[in-house]
């Protein structure tokens, strides 16, 4: 368990945030700059809107809800319509584009349910009122006031202009949220479509570099793990891509814009709301530290927990065989455990985070209730810019809430894109020579004085030279690790030699195109890979073939009956890894697959050795119809498959022991003979 834990201990994270990365993950959206620009762009203007919303209604209450000063001139004086009342015209101040400092004022009041006019300007809202008569006396601050009663049709033609205005601002506060919806629209779309892109080119990118890896490469990389950087690690670039780099920009202009605002509208105001602002910056470096910490213990355990789950569900044939349900159940439960508890730790963080951040913005909205409320009671700032700092104290702190999980987006990137790079980079071993050598393939093989090890030093093979001339079979044989199927691996370069020379037709494989080279060799393996799909698509796989020539093809390895039996024939369709097959169906179709590519070398790696003795007579047969005018190349255990071959090598420890014929090798009665006589024995004693 151990090792398998190690084995994915990569899932940890490097850094919160590496500039590194970033760079070169921004090279993907490098070409699509213009549309990410105008996507900013765009959400510089759907900003301003939401920054418009508030000061339209901050208006709307100070300008034409809440009756305002008025300004009183003579008939014909005035610099603005007003309205004319008792030979008199009221302007309201805030229609002037500049302050009359001299002139009188007046203002509208209601009291008990009836309207007055005040001969002059209370500052404050805090005065003592005395009836004279159907008058009202004002006591205040700025002085006594006489309010003089106004009839109802006097009072709607003073705010028939409020009226007419609040229309207005109506219409246009709704033409702003029109357009800021879209233009929000427009950038989701625009983004959205960019990011997949992005991604999409990525993920085209990881998978056609890891077809071009070596299967050395394979060989030390879970199948768990390079499905993960396709699906999951590029599905997190998408979430930076769209949810984080460019909705930065958005913050950014949604803070700046909120502070310049709340400065314009009230500087001392501003300030009182932005005093726990340190708290806000305090808070935010101790989360990010204690996140990061958190996130990479979370993701080390996930990591497990996916590789205990692959490695279980893989080998569950296995377990059930084994009755090992109940172990294996207490070592998930233990994984499982120990990604609960990291998962518990990090929660707590967040847990904190979140309500501090909240307990931050009620702090701040009490302290700007309490001190702007006190203001707005004095007369000192009108209620509706009350309003709008309320307003904004609120949009200020959503960004900085969504903080948290911005900042998870990030760090799940950084990790994504490093292991995404790391697979990238892993370089391409096996590859076409630059020049590669024209070379028509007929089939001869050359081992000249080759050595292969899969680790360093560790030989599979050793001093191998042997001679396969055009069209020949030949047969491998010898104990389990004597190395047959390195050789047969060697010969499409699915390995690259360490000493030596392997050539075809007099040309030495690594100076051929890789390409030209494997579509003269065709290889059926022991465990026949089936692929999703119909029986007619597993069998001319990515070939130009019609379905006549397929049919042809399968009956020419007896392929045919069985296939007709099906309910679809060649339509039917495979199920997984061809589970509802048997193994001398899936042999079968592994010949048609080979026989369709119309090889000129033709490997057969223990193409009988899991079926019965009848298909194995089928198969015998598919075999020599296959193998006719190519080169053949057999790796098998049972030496009754074999014994007419041209040429058997028998290998021993990565060495070539003995060669001839099935006739010569017995009569030498050396390695061969002791195979066959013990495999003859086990038959007899069978």
């Amino acid at each position: 368990m151990n090792e398998a834990h190690n084995y994915h201990e990569e899932e940890a994270l490097g850094k919160g945030y590496d500039g590194r990365l970033m760079k070169r993950l921004l090279s993907y959206a490098r070409p699509y700059w213009l549309i990410i620009l105008a996507c900013i762009v765009l959400l510089f203007f759907v900003t301003a809107t939401e920054l418009a919303r508030p000061y339209l209604i901050k208006i709307a209450i100070d300008d034409y809800i809440t009756p305002g000063p008025l300004v009183v001139w003579e008939p014909g004086d005035e610099p603005q319509e007003g309205i004319e009342y008792r030979g008199q015209v009221y302007v309201p101040r805030h229609n002037l584009t500049e302050e009359y400092p001299e002139r009188p004022m007046a203002q509208l009041l209601t009291f008990q349910g009836d309207f007055y006019l005040v001969d002059g300007y209370m500052e404050g809202a805090d005065y003592s009122v005395q009836r004279d008569g159907d008058r009202l006396v004002l006591d205040s601050e700025a002085g006594l006031f006489t309010a003089s009663p106004l009839a109802d049709e006097d009072y709607r033609a003073f705010r028939g202009p409020d009226r007419d205005a609040l229309i207005r601002l109506t219409l246009i506060y709704l033409a702003i949220i029109s357009l800021g919806f879209g233009l929000n629209y427009l950038q989701i779309y625009f983004l959205h479509r960019t990011g997949q892109q992005i991604i999409f080119n990525i993920r085209h990118q990881v998978f056609s570099h890891l077809q071009r890896l070596s299967l050395r490469f394979f060989d030390t990389n879970p199948v768990g793990r390079l499905v993960t950087r396709v699906t999951n690690d590029t599905e997190t670039l998408d979430q930076m891509f769209t949810g984080v780099v460019v909705y930065l920009f958005k913050d950014i202009f949604m803070l700046l814009g909120i502070i310049i605002v709340m400065l314009q509208l009230n500087t001392r105001l501003a300030l009182v709301s932005f005093i726990l602002m340190p708290l806000v910056i305090i808070a935010t470096i101790i989360f990010r530290i204690k996140a990061r910490e958190a996130y990479r213990e979370v993701r080390v355990r996930l990591a497990r927990i996916n590789a205990t789950l692959a490695e279980n569900i893989t080998g569950m044939r296995t377990v059930h065989i084994f009755h090992q349900m109940k172990k294996k159940y207490r070592e998930f439960n233990e994984v499982n455990h120990a990604h609960y508890r990291a998962s518990f730790r990090e929660l707590k963080i967040f847990a904190v985070f979140r309500p501090f951040i909240d307990l931050v913005y009620f702090l701040a909205l009490a302290l700007l209730i309490w001190y702007g409320g006190g203001n707005v009671i004095q007369g000192l700032i009108p209620f509706g810019v009350l309003y709008a700092f309320i307003q904004y104290i609120e949009m200020f702190f959503r960004p900085i809430n969504d903080m948290a999980e911005k900042y998870n987006i990030m760090q799940s990137a950084m990790a994504s894109s490093e292991r995404i790079f790391q697979l990238l980079d892993t370089p391409v071993d096996i590859k076409s020579p630059q020049q590669p050598v024209p070379a028509k393939i007929e089939g001869k093989i050359e081992f000249c004085n080759v050595w292969f090890a899969y680790n360093p030093n560790e030989w599979v093979l050793r001093d191998v030279s042997f001679t396969i001339e055009k069209g020949q079979t030949v047969a491998f044989v010898g104990a389990t690790g004597a190395g047959k199927t390195s050789i047969i691996n060697l010969i499409s370069r699915l390995y690259d030699i360490q000493k030596g020379q392997i050539l075809i037709d007099g040309v030495d494989i690594q100076e051929m195109d890789l390409d030209q080279l494997r579509k003269n060799v065709a290889v059926v393996l022991q465990d026949v890979f089936m692929f999703s799909g119909t029986i007619a698509d597993n069998i001319r796989l990515n070939s130009d073939i019609d379905d006549q020539q397929i049919q042809h093809i399968a009956e020419a390895v007896d392929a045919h009956r069985f296939i007709n039996r099906l309910p679809r024939a060649y339509e039917s369709e495979v199920k997984e890894r061809g589970a509802t097959m048997s193994a001398g169906q899936r042999q079968l179709l592994a010949f048609a697959r080979a026989l369709a590519f119309k090889p000129k070398i033709l490997i057969l790696d223990e193409a009988t050795a899991n079926i019965d003795t009848e298909t194995e007579q089928v198969i015998q047969k598919a075999m020599g119809t296959i193998s006719r005018g190519r080169t053949t190349l057999v790796v098998a255990h049972r030496l009754s498959t074999i014994q007419s071959a041209d040429k058997i090598i028998v290998m021993h420890k990565g060495k070539v022991r003995e060669m001839g014929s099935h006739q010569q090798l017995l009569t030498r009665g050396g390695y061969y003979y002791n195979l066959y006589q013990l495999q003859y024995k086990e038959q007899e004693t069978g």
